[in-house]
Order: structure tokens, then C-alpha cells, then sequence
């Protein structure tokens, strides 16, 4: 007998939406951490989240949640809807403050330094994680927080996130290491 998915409320995927921004930051300050021996803020807001893993993060959840004893399906899926979110944010960021926050021009298989295999192979990974082994714990842990306390994180992981955009859709964080001019 086939289980049904349950339907979420809006928490559950605002609270996934910070988590997944927030490992997102964690991997990128890690990586820049090892390969440039800085601490690095990456991305445009000053908190430590990245929107564009938590935004592709639910992109996955919703579209492959279905799949998830499909991980070779994950894994594929994951690196083309990712790679097509990442060329479009550095597209729009581009665009909206003429700077670039990431270029993969010299890596291998890039498309005009906006994405690259390499990338694409690690959102694929990354998918198939979160998608075939993350989403049944996060699903144990969200259901062990009392609903007043989800709602009360929420509220104010949000407050922070619209002042944080507020602020640096006027002054994007562009310090050291973070974009290329």
C-alpha cells in the first residue's frame, strides 16, 4: 500500500528554508575558509544564511520528494534544477548591481563563469542528501517542536531575514572576497 505524503504547513518550509540557507552558508564559508585560509561572509545578506540554498532546497523538496527511492533520478534532476537556479540569481544579481558573487570562468565546463560541472556534480550530491536522507529527520524534528514554539522561530527568523534584505537590497554585502567586481 502506497503511504501518502502529509501536507505541511507554512512553518515547516520556513524552518527548512532557514536551515538549508543556513548549511548553505556553513559550506561556502567553509570552503572559502580552506581554499582562501579566511573567514568569509559569502553571499549578499549579512546573516549567516544563503536564500539560494534554502530557495533550491525547496525547489528539490517539492518537485522530488516523490522520487526519493530514486536516487540516480535525484542526483540528475538535482544538478539541472540547481544549475538553472544558480545561472538565473547570478544573472538577476548581475543585473541588479552590475557585480558579480561568484565566476567559474576557469573551471571546467562553465557557462559564461555563471555555473560549472563541478558545481552542478555537488548540488546533485547535495539534492540527492537532502532529498533521499535529510528530509525523513528534519520530518522527526519538526515534529518534536511544540507548534507555539515553530510559529514563535518563524516570526522571528523571518523579522530578521526582512530587515536583512531590507538593508542590503540598498548596500549588498560586497566586502572582501565576496564578489568580483
Amino acid at each position: 500500500m502506497m503511504r501518502k505524503e502529509s501536507i505541511h504547513g507554512f512553518d515547516y518550509y520556513v524552518l527548512l528554508f532557514f536551515i538549508l540557507a543556513f548549511v548553505g552558508w556553513l559550506w561556502e564559508v567553509a570552503l572559502f575558509f580552506f581554499t582562501e585560509h579566511a573567514f568569509i561572509n559569502r553571499g549578499v545578506y549579512r546573516g549567516p544564511y544563503l536564500p539560494i540554498y534554502g530557495a533550491g532546497g525547496l525547489i528539490l523538496v517539492f518537485c522530488l520528494r516523490r522520487l526519493k527511492r530514486r536516487p540516480v533520478w535525484v542526483f540528475l534532476l538535482s544538478m539541472a534544477a540547481c544549475s538553472v537556479l544558480e545561472y538565473l540569481t547570478s544573472y538577476f544579481l548581475e543585473m541588479r548591481w552590475g557585480i558579480r558573487w561568484w565566476d567559474y570562468s576557469g573551471h571546467f565546463l562553465n557557462l559564461n563563469g555563471r555555473i560549472c560541472l563541478a558545481g552542478a556534480v555537488v548540488f546533485g550530491l547535495g539534492g540527492t542528501a537532502l532529498v533521499c536522507l535529510f528530509l525523513p529527520l528534519y520530518d522527526k524534528m519538526y515534529r518534536k517542536i511544540s507548534g507555539r514554539w515553530r510559529i514563535v522561530l518563524c516570526l522571528a527568523l523571518l523579522a530578521v531575514f526582512i530587515a536583512d534584505a531590507t538593508y542590503c537590497a540598498v548596500r549588498p554585502n560586497t566586502g572582501r572576497g565576496i564578489s568580483w567586481k
